[in-house]
């Protein structure tokens, strides 16, 4: 459940500029930081890999950890299937950025992974959760950041950029907006945050590291997820593009948006020429914009 002004999230303003993260001095805190990962896929090669927003998160409670003066502060989780040996990679890869270990609650794709993340995390009782806004591959609906707080009753804070400070149990936080704007909140611990591509880009990862790094591996029971079990996946196609809608009352009205010329730079009248170059210029906008193929 994401909180409002009236409980623990407060609203400071807009347009703020991004904090030094090395000036963040949490050395007489005793922070629990947990970065939730999940396999990635690349876009093109549909490889697994190190995802971009969870690498994120890791980049943040690795600054945040470092800041408190001891790295073993920071868990990084995944909950998933690690068996497979490309799986295996794109974990360490995250292990690559300077991990010491990386704890796998081990289960099979088809479980839901949420009640026993939920139990784990009520169990150790960390005071900030750090995820990506959504997964690469799976279902990538988003939802993990709000089932755990729904299920440990903590407060979510999407799309953050950064992390300002953290005092009196009170973290101050950069919410990423539209257009590089900036809202500044506060949010009282334990909380969960998703971390948008606004935040830091995380460090590289290093194969010497990466190779050396343990995988704690702990195996979970978890209910089966019969819905998806259901689903049928497919490639995703493009989609042809929607032409704009045309919304006027009157013929003048339509008259005029027909022949306006339009506000992008790739529009053209076309009033001298033919009826058959005129119907062949419209072919081939439709073509360019995915309506026929």
């Amino acid at each position: 459940m994401q909180p409002d002004s009236n409980t623990a999230l407060d609203v400071k303003g807009l347009d703020l500029k991004e904090p030094d993260l090395k000036s963040l001095d949490l050395k007489d805190q005793d922070l629990k930081i947990v970065s939730l990962i999940s396999i990635g896929k690349h876009p093109t090669s549909g490889r697994a890999r190190r995802a971009e927003q969870d690498g994120r998160a890791v980049e943040l409670g690795m600054v945040l950890a470092e800041a408190t003066g001891d790295k073993q502060n920071l868990t990084v989780i995944h909950a998933g299937d690690s068996q497979l040996a490309t799986r295996q990679a794109a974990l360490r890869s995250y292990a690559g950025m300077g991990l010491g270990a990386v704890r796998v609650l081990q289960m099979c794709d088809s479980a839901d992974a949420i009640n026993p993340l939920s139990e784990y995390l009520y169990k150790h009782a960390p005071d900030i959760i750090l995820t990506g806004v959504n997964s690469e591959s799976g279902e990538s609906s988003g939802m993990v950041p709000y089932l755990l707080g729904e299920a440990l009753g903590w407060p979510v804070v999407p799309r953050i950029a950064n992390i300002v400070s953290i005092k009196n149990g009170v973290a101050e936080i950069l919410q990423a907006l539209p257009r590089g704007q900036r809202r500044a909140l506060a949010v009282r611990l334990p909380f969960i945050a998703s971390v948008d591509n606004a935040a830091p880009a995380p460090r590289q990862s290093a194969f010497g590291p990466a190779s050396r790094a343990r995988m704690d591996q702990k195996v979970f029971s978890a209910d089966v997820d019969a819905v998806r079990n259901a689903w049928t996946e497919l490639p995703a196609r493009k989609r042809p593009k929607r032409l704009k809608v045309i919304k006027a009352t009157t013929g003048a009205a339509r008259l005029k948006a027909a022949t306006a010329k339009p506000q992008g730079a790739g529009g053209k009248v076309m009033k001298e020429q033919s009826a058959a170059e005129q119907a062949q210029a419209i072919f081939d906008l439709l073509l360019e914009e995915g309506v026929l193929r």
